[in-house]
């Protein structure tokens, strides 16, 4: 049973929005966006293929009930009898960052026993671009989404949930999902990292960070990590952010940068372990004690920094368990659908643990 549900705003005549109100999760189809917008079948294709004479107040009223509604249109619609491929939508915010492979892997290393296949799909941490990514990948039917982070337009967010799919949310557990989510709580990281960095006995504290405000998970850490400084009667005393370009270098500038302006700083706490890196390869150039002088911390725990002439402290991510077990519920979610019994019992709110590795850069009391 599916009831339309027209809202109109108080005191704003002609304003309207449009909510489909559902006992069981399916796709919308063009019936949906043809009740909810009061034109006929035909001209909602019409409009959503880009095709035929519509008048622009007609075009307009059945693009903001679709988007209202959330509605993707059926690119493979009378080609399967499923209307189902067997593709899992991955939509993440960047390739040239280090963590995002290693989810893949996770992701790949499940799905490669199952009969689906992941597709990427990349935002750049844009959520106008989300919005586009999310849009094309489900036109095509996919069988499932795994989608980075919490924080998404209102767009995205009906998307989602009209699809009528399984949609596992990763990286971050700070919020509240669409359906699923696995991550760690970047807040909690933050609070973690700011408890051992005061242990230390360090007091004049810098911070570093990358595509702030847009990197959520790097802006939670930061709000965690000064939360309990506060609380302790410290503030972080200077900060840099940048974004793009070698990340590496990036580091070297900022770290540079920062110590001209504020020499007294006596730790650095940048977002990720690339830039962190690129500061710890300036400091030691320059000859300064680490961690005497200067500490330091980044965040991800990256592998390909082992071979530093210092281990940079960092906290792992859980990047391989993330992949593995979002994957791992898509796959249970769909056998279960289909009958059989699944792999095993999952839980669809996880939350998964890191630890602080010390490195060579974090003293310890």
């Amino acid at each position: 049973m599916n009831i339309l549900v027209r809202m109109h705003k108080l005191n704003e005549p002609g304003t309207e929005r449009f909510v489909l109100a559902t006992d069981q999760k399916r796709p919308l189809t063009l019936r949906d966006v043809s009740e909810a917008s009061g034109v006929s079948e035909m001209t909602v294709s019409r409009v959503l293929r880009k095709r035929g004479d519509v008048s622009d107040a007609t075009r307009a009223r059945v693009l903001a009930a679709a988007k209202e509604l959330g509605y993707v249109p059926n690119k493979i619609a009378g080609a399967l009898a499923s209307n189902r491929v067997n593709l899992v939508a991955v939509i993440i915010p960047s390739l040239s960052n280090m963590v995002f492979p290693e989810v893949m892997t996770g992701i790949n290393q499940i799905l490669e026993n199952t009969e689906l296949q992941p597709v990427v799909g990349v935002t750049d941490y844009l959520p106008e671009k989300e919005e586009q990514v999310l849009y094309e990948m489900l036109s095509w039917r996919p069988s499932g989404v795994i989608i980075a982070g919490l924080e998404h337009s209102d767009a995205s967010r009906a998307m989602l949930r009209a699809a009528g799919i399984p949609v596992v949310e990763i990286m971050d557990t700070d919020g509240t999902p669409v359906d699923a989510m696995v991550g760690i709580s970047h807040r909690r990281a933050g609070r973690e990292m700011a408890t051992e960095i005061l242990k230390a006995g360090y007091r004049h504290i810098g911070f570093m960070g990358t595509k702030m405000p847009l990197d959520h998970r790097a802006r939670k850490r930061f709000e965690g990590l000064t939360e309990v400084l506060a609380k302790n009667g410290v503030e972080i005393e200077d900060r840099e952010f940048y974004s793009g370009g070698s990340a590496l270098l990036k580091g070297r500038e900022m770290t540079r940068d920062i110590l001209k302006r504020s020499p007294k700083l006596d730790f650095l706490y940048y977002s990720n372990d690339m830039i962190g890196a690129g500061g710890l390869l300036y400091l030691l150039e320059q000859g300064i004690d680490i961690p005497g002088k200067i500490g330091l911390a980044g965040f991800n725990g990256v592998e390909l920094l082992d071979g530093l002439p210092r281990q940079l402290a960092t906290m792992d991510a859980c990047r391989l368990e993330i992949g593995r077990t979002a994957a791992q519920i898509i796959a249970d979610r769909l056998i279960a659908d289909r009958g059989a019994e699944p792999s095993q019992n999952q839980d669809n709110e996880i939350t998964l643990t890191p630890k602080i590795a010390f490195g060579d850069t974090l003293k310890r009391r």
